[in-house]
């Protein structure tokens, strides 16, 4: 059966194009503009916007975030550290087409006693909000991430390069797509004095990655972390430095000359300053397609750093864009709990859209950002744009997203690998 979707403005994950007809048959775009077949299932999308699949650059899911996700149009969410590895995606959630697809880092690295163990009372004991979640999920699925949680907390205990090399290879044994590392010494997390790896561990864990042809992520949250992961040879920043110290222009220099891509998951940095998202969640948009925990995470916040500046957060990641850095759109939701709050999976990514046009982006910058970009940068060469031959992972909204960033969140139709999914909300 062919679907063709009619008369939509299209956004083509770059830019917006002449062509008002897109044509899917199978799991497949299969033309862009040309004559609708005869006995084409017709969808007229006068007054709406087609656009890729979104992609969420920085989580940590559930098969629960996953099928949120896809409630907003987010048809592919990229795991920062969790269990969603491709062995353990390809059994755990083979057959289940109502949620968003989904790669993973696998175990971060990180020291003993490093971030993000400050979350995690006792000697690897499991907080009782992870517990609440695990009670969620199948006994399959909650077997699985109990025995990655033991396997996370015993095999992060590293101590030389040749540790360091052993623990990727072994993310990628287990079928890693990407390697993440931690720098994070506690400052904007209200823990100050968290353990950080050395350079020279740091490095030997890079340079295995690349040996494995993977490319590796460092979480940093201040311009001093982001500067030790350009030193070490990282590809990409999985925050944007919530300071803004003197230096911050040779930063942005390195940064770009390292052709180093930046998630500057603006919607954390602005809930660790103490805002929450109430705004969003007070939208029917939002609010419809969450439950009440989310919904009050989402009006919450970290609040663990209320000196910080919006507003330098802003002209930090304009002063990366200007420079010709790849800014992807992130936002590091995890689990519905007020502590780690203004963030929820899907709609968080509607925000981190809104916040990137705030600080400066144009709408269609921003949609790159949460498209093209973040498909390039991590390989996912069968989506991210609209074009003959990509997955028909598609978002219809109302209105038009080009000029006004909002109306993403007016979602009419989502389609994920070629089948339609029912809009809830």
């Amino acid at each position: 059966m062919i679907t063709a979707i009619t008369n939509a403005k299209i956004f083509d994950g770059e830019k917006v194009i002449e062509a008002t007809t897109v044509l899917i048959e199978g799991d497949k775009i299969i033309s862009v503009g040309g004559a609708v077949p005869e006995h084409a299932v017709t969808i007229d999308a006068k007054g709406k916007t087609l656009l890729p699949g979104l992609i969420d650059a920085h989580v940590h899911t559930s098969e629960e975030g996953l099928r949120d996700a896809l409630n907003f149009g987010v048809t592919t969410e990229l795991e920062m550290m969790g269990g969603f590895t491709k062995s353990v995606r390809e059994e755990q959630l083979k057959g289940i087409e109502d949620i968003a697809d989904v790669r993973s880092a696998g175990m971060g690295l990180t020291p003993p006693g490093g971030h993000p163990d400050e979350l995690m009372p006792g000697d690897g004991e499991i907080p009782d909000f992870v517990l609440k979640e695990l009670e969620k999920l199948s006994e399959e699925e909650r077997n699985a991430r109990l025995a990655a949680h033991a396997h996370d907390h015993e095999s992060a205990k590293l101590a030389s390069p040749d540790e360091a090399v052993a623990f990727v290879q072994e993310q990628v044994r287990q079928g890693a797509d990407y390697i993440k590392i931690m720098i994070e010494e506690g400052s904007v997390l209200a823990a100050p004095g968290l353990p950080v790896l050395s350079q020279e561990i740091m490095r030997a864990a890079v340079e295995e990655a690349h040996r494995q042809n993977k490319i590796a992520l460092a979480h940093v949250l201040t311009a001093e972390a982001a500067k030790k992961a350009i030193d070490i040879g990282i590809d990409g920043l999985a925050h944007l430095f919530i300071d803004r110290p003197d230096t911050t222009a040779d930063l942005v220099k390195m940064i770009a000359d390292a052709d180093v891509f930046v998630t500057p998951c603006l919607v954390l940095n602005s809930s660790i300053i103490g805002n929450p998202a109430s705004g969003l969640a007070s939208d029917s948009r939002v609010n419809a397609k969450l439950s009440e925990e989310w919904i009050e995470t989402l009006s919450s916040s970290f609040n663990t750093y209320p000196q910080g500046s919006m507003e330098d957060n802003y002209r930090n990641v304009m002063d990366l864009h200007r420079a010709g850095v790849d800014i992807l759109v992130g936002t590091d939701v995890s689990v519905p709990v007020p502590s780690l709050g203004g963030l929820a999976h899907g709609a968080s990514v509607h925000h981190e859209m809104q916040l990137l046009v705030e600080a400066g982006f144009t709408p269609i910058e921003a949609l790159q950002s949460a498209t093209s970009k973040t498909a390039r940068r991590f390989s996912l060469n069968d989506r991210g744009r609209i074009v003959e031959g990509a997955r028909a992972d598609l978002v219809l909204v109302d209105g038009d997203p080009t000029t006004r960033i909002s109306d993403t969140l007016s979602i009419s139709e989502v389609w994920l690998r070629g089948n339609r999914k029912i809009n809830k909300g």
